[in-house]
């Protein structure tokens, strides 16, 4: 059978193209990332879950895969992931090891139907995990159907190993299906109901579905209340889960993912051990979490800071002493690693797999960090200046120069090139070095009239360049609301970047202001005729596809 946007009782549409722009933001039909099912999962049934599986990628838009997930399709071999993560998540969770902790009571027989106990761990398990409350006759029929598999197993756990299996498959758990209704403060505009608003909050800060607090704050109308909304969202500002919503913003914006797939060429950079992609990766986000929510300090700083931490395959690359486990850690100047633009998840992921790349680092440096557009390259460009280059051009300065003296490349490698080679210090895998080829590295530059003697001088010119926390506000309100920002909003980005700014560019500010904002909860009325494309779909089982 087939799950689509009708489905779920809603209209994903594009705008109106005849009406005028209007505020708000477009609702969605999202499918949950990876990370959001793992984390929803685990949060419930604990940590020790495990299913090492990974979902079909979504469209990057508007530089965020988050923003792509209101875009994402399904495809059958999809469908045959979620259903392997179905039963292996069903299967551990009825384990006798875990059956004391996960189910609330026990059957009265285990070779048989229980309706009362089978009620209670089911309705546990649907408040934690669905984005919105099925209705009575829903959990009613899943009473029913987990007795009847129970009774023809002869074993209860049988039972609820197969009806759990069929929630983890349901829609209302793999889909966030956002709805709207008329603002009553504001005739005429429309607003996210209480269940969506909870949705896009516990996603947008945790990274995981809402569970049975916030869903019954929703249900309350406790988010329509100014006062009690801001209760809401501290106390989630607060809790431990805010780090993982945290990691998982800014692993998006700076496409961190991307080092799941990188490889370099073992000959030339034995120093790049295999793991150490992943491990640069963890020690971006530790960064990340020490400086913005454990030290609670400046976004700006994330680019001159020298703190970080280090694990033993780290230590290896970067030449400095490492103990086997993760231990807090601070360059010494003569390192020349400030900022995490200088830590090998950046200079990694943005080189080729046997040599670095001016132009690679310096349009990650403008498109995820700044938020400037690079166009694409021209067709039937001749790359072989860089790929094959001259012997006597022993630096990537001199070779470069190629791009910059073609008039069909120049347009855009003048955006990237000069910045990009402020890096060069750096290999292909992060290794510093004072020359390449034995001639001498010149890592000097210039960013919008700006002047950088090195890397570290650079990372000083980022840390005052205004665009610099104009584009984590707009990256970070694109992510909470999971989809690209109109123009209609401009007034709300002016407004939270006041806010910023205000707030000494600290994290946890700028994430209240935009829980708090209303645009945040304001949406477009949606166009009459849904567009086919955005309807996501997914075929089920008729069995699963029954569920809401």
């Amino acid at each position: 059978m087939l799950l689509a946007a009708t489905f779920l009782g809603i209209a994903v549409g594009a705008p109106n193209p005849g009406r005028a722009e209007e505020p708000g933001m477009q609702k969605h039909l999202r499918l949950l990332t990876t990370q959001q099912y793992i984390n929803t999962i685990q949060y419930f049934f604990g940590p020790d879950i495990r299913f090492n599986v990974k979902f079909a990628p979504v469209p990057r838009t508007d530089g965020l895969l988050m923003a792509g997930t209101s875009l994402a399709g399904v495809s059958d071999a999809q469908v045959e992931t979620y259903q392997k993560i179905a039963g292996l998540v069903s299967a551990q969770v009825v384990d006798p090891r875990r059956r004391e902790t996960l189910f609330p009571c026990k059957p009265a027989a285990e070779d048989a139907a229980d309706a009362a106990c089978a009620g209670k761990f089911l309705n546990r398990v649907i408040d934690n995990l669905y984005f919105v409350p099925p209705p009575k006759e829903h959990v009613a029929r899943l009473i029913d159907e987990a007795g009847a598999a129970a009774n023809s197993l002869h074993d209860f756990y049988a039972g609820m190993q197969v009806v759990l299996e069929s929630v983890l498959l349901s829609p209302g758990v793999l889909y966030v299906a956002e709805s709207e209704e008329p603002d009553p403060k504001r005739p005429g505009h429309m607003r996210l109901d209480a269940y969506s608003q909870a949705s896009r909050l516990s996603l947008f800060l945790w990274n995981a579905a809402p569970g049975p607090k916030l869903l019954a704050a929703a249900n309350r109308g406790d988010l329509f209340n100014e006062k009690k909304r801001a209760r809401i969202v501290d106390e989630m500002l607060a809790s431990a889960r805010l780090k993982e919503g945290v990691r998982s913003f800014f692993d998006d914006m700076f496409g961190l993912e991307g080092l799941e797939t990188v490889t370099k060429d073992a000959a030339k950079y034995p120093y790049f051990l295999a793991g150490v992609a992943g491990e640069a990766r963890e020690q971006t986000l530790r960064t990340i979490v020490d400086q913005l929510l454990t030290r609670d300090e400046d976004y700006r700083d994330l680019y001159t800071t020298r703190k970080t931490f280090i694990s033993a395959s780290l230590g290896i690359l970067y030449g400095v002493p490492a103990s086997r486990d993760w231990k807090a850690y601070e360059f010494p100047p003569e390192a020349h690693r400030a900022g995490i633009l200088t830590q090998a998840s950046f200079l990694a992921l943005n080189s080729q797999g046997t040599r670095s790349s001016a132009t690679l680092r310096g349009k990650a440096l403008r498109e995820l960090i700044l938020c400037q557009k690079v166009p694409a390259p021209p067709p039937n460009v001749d790359f072989s200046a860089v790929e094959n280059p001259d012997p006597s051009l022993r630096t990537a300065r001199e070779r470069i120069d190629f791009h910059l003296k073609n008039p069909v490349c120049a347009g855009c490698h003048k955006i990237m090139d000069p910045i990009g080679l402020a890096f060069e210090n750096f290999d292909g895998a992060g290794r510093y070095r004072e020359t390449e080829n034995d001639a001498p590295i010149n890592s000097s530059g210039k960013i919008d009239n700006s002047s950088y003697a090195d890397i570290e001088g650079l990372g000083r010119v980022l840390h005052d360049t205004p665009a610099l926390p104009t584009c984590l506000v707009r990256r970070a309100f694109s992510y909470a609301t999971a989809g690209a920002v109109p123009a209609s909003t401009e007034s709300t980005l002016e407004q939270l970047n006041k806010s910023f700014s205000g707030s000494g560019y600290r994290l946890r500010p700028l994430l209240r202001a935009i829980a708090m904002s209303p645009t945040f909860s304001e949406v477009k009325e949606s166009s009459p005729s849904p567009a086919p494309e955005r309807a996501a779909a997914v075929s089920l089982p008729g069995k699963v596809a029954s569920n809401p």
